[in-house]
């Protein structure tokens, strides 16, 4: 096992795991297996074309792929000369895309020639980016003049370059910009969080040593590398305790049960979607699963039925359930394996090693335990601010440190979290605060739903009122008005949804979130 104390950077991190798990395969992805040695070699390689580029120290790079071996390679040698790595959701459309790279003064981009049925390259053909000098695709299909592909790429490496890639590497820090990850701009344009090698290390080892990742473990990486929860406690994580990563490109629940059946997995971390859909999935039983060990994941609403059938069903052995946001390294508190089903889906665990987390009235005094407040966080693992933006950092993190998170939590006694919803996800019916998490947590529990999602709409009399977007179980049926008549008598009235929408399916970010916004549209227009 590896320890954070002997290496402060992520390029130190790679040299040290390279010499302790030599031979041990670091990534297998498709057919292509890569050894602990053989990544960082190329690694090594990708640093000295980057070098022989004219890269600098603090220069931001981008990458926007889905999980693949490249993108590791890609990131950990950027970060060797001393870059920071920009990841862009896969899910962007070019002027998404463009803002990121705009916002960032991205010097280079390393993409996926297509993807989805998208050529990414393409999408950028419109965007004004006066900085963006050259555009690296992985799995080129075609030859193009205004790109160049990996293989082009990694033949200008310069061996040669060898001292200059190590003295490159020899002056990051422990407190040099590791990466600049945006957030998700679901109330705003995105914003580009700074954090750094060192406070990532540290908060990736804590995360690790938790949930139990160890040597051998076979971990596939569901969770987008462009998320925190797919690049720090996902391959980051796995490289640092020898682990072997399997990335997946595409959400998919056949392909996900075929990977862990003839992969032998042990660790499969993700959404709680990713649980429930493998749960009522009719072909589960068709699939060896047995191998599987560790899952951890996070939500606002995780049933108790579904934390004891991925016990008894599923068979994991290792359960747990963290809350944490990019501002934080992505890691805020995480629960304690042996912890009960009930605090493991009902809490979000309690504070990471090292970390403070409160909850606070609008006033940042802390709340009496058992009562809502925002949760605020203070420690190693929160960010440097906001790129290119004081006034929005100086919003977030107050004087004495303790950064707002826009989230709603009940803190109990013993420390344990319950996110219970975004401040601006909160309905007001009638007067009457109602949070959609809770509703949701209620209805999950009705034998009929797979998966429900709770929307405010504008409401004459009430100002607002719920409206529930509901999957069913297969085979199972429901009706409108039996479903209200059910919540009637579940939860206080005020709470009931006024509505409720039946679906095949809830429309999901790249990281398995439920995209509310769409809901809330969607509703709006239905309902008008």
């Amino acid at each position: 096992m590896s320890d954070v104390t002997t290496y402060q950077t992520i390029p130190a991190l790679m040299d040290y795991v390279a010499e302790q798990y030599a031979d041990r395969n670091a990534v297998e992805d498709e057919g292509k297996v890569l050894t602990y040695q053989e990544l960082n070699q190329l690694r090594k390689q990708a640093a000295a074309a980057l070098a022989g580029m004219g890269v600098k120290e603090g220069d931001r790079i981008a990458v926007w792929a889905p999980n693949i071996w490249e993108w590791i390679v890609a990131a950990t040698a950027l970060q060797t000369v001393g870059a920071a790595l920009v990841p862009l959701n896969t899910r962007m459309k070019g002027s998404e895309a463009g803002y990121v790279l705009k916002a960032s003064g991205a010097k280079i981009l390393f993409t996926i020639d297509e993807f989805l049925g998208s050529s990414y390259p393409d999408m950028l053909k419109d965007e004004d980016l006066p900085e963006l000098d050259t555009i690296i695709t992985f799995r080129p299909v075609s030859n193009s003049d205004q790109t160049m592909s990996w293989d082009e790429f990694l033949g200008m490496a310069d061996f040669s370059n060898e001292a200059e890639v190590n003295i490159r590497q020899s002056r990051v820090k422990a407190d040099s910009m590791s990466d600049l990850l945006f957030t998700s701009g679901t109330t705003g344009k995105p914003k580009g969080v700074i954090t750094q090698h060192g406070q990532n290390l540290q908060v990736v080892a804590d995360w690790s040593e938790v949930v139990g990742v160890t040597e051998g473990d076979r971990y596939l990486i569901v969770n987008p590398f462009f998320h925190s929860f797919g690049y720090k406690a996902g391959w980051l994580a796995a490289l640092m305790r020898g682990a072997t990563i399997l990335p997946l490109q595409v959400f998919d629940v056949p392909t996900i049960l075929k990977k862990v059946a003839e992969e032998k997995i042990t660790v499969l971390p993700g959404p709680p979607t990713l649980y429930q859909s493998i749960l009522s999935h009719p072909d589960r039983e068709q699939y060896d699963i047995s191998s599987l060990r560790v899952a951890v994941t996070g939500a606002a609403a995780i049933p108790v039925s579904m934390i004891q059938a991925m016990d008894e069903i599923l068979g994991f052995d290792n359960i747990v359930t963290a809350y944490g946001l990019t501002e934080v390294c992505g890691f805020a508190t995480i629960c304690r394996p042996g912890d009960s089903p009930e605090l493991i889906a009902n809490t979000s665990g309690r504070a990471m090693p090292g970390v403070e987390v409160r909850c606070v009235d609008e006033f940042g005094v802390e709340v009496r335990r058992g009562t809502p407040g925002e949760v605020v966080v203070r420690g190693p693992n929160v960010m440097q601010g906001y790129f290119n933006n004081d006034a929005a950092t100086k919003e977030t993190i107050d004087a004495d440190g303790w950064l707002h998170t826009g989230d709603i939590g009940i803190m109990d006694s013993l420390g344990y979290l319950k996110i219970t919803d975004r401040m601006k996800d909160m309905i007001i019916t009638g007067g009457f605060n109602v949070y959609p998490a809770e509703i949701e947590n209620l209805m999950s529990n009705h034998k009929a739903i797979a998966q429900v999602s709770i929307v405010g709409v504008t409401d004459e009399r009430l100002g607002e009122v719920a409206v529930a977007w509901v999957v069913k179980n297969p085979d199972q049926a429901l009706e409108e008005k039996e479903l209200i008549n059910w919540c009637r008598e579940e939860m206080a009235n005020y709470k009931v949804p006024r509505h409720v929408r039946f679906v095949e399916n809830l429309p999901l970010n790249a990281s398995g979130k439920v995209m509310k916004f769409e809901l809330r549209d969607r509703a709006e227009q239905e309902l008008a």
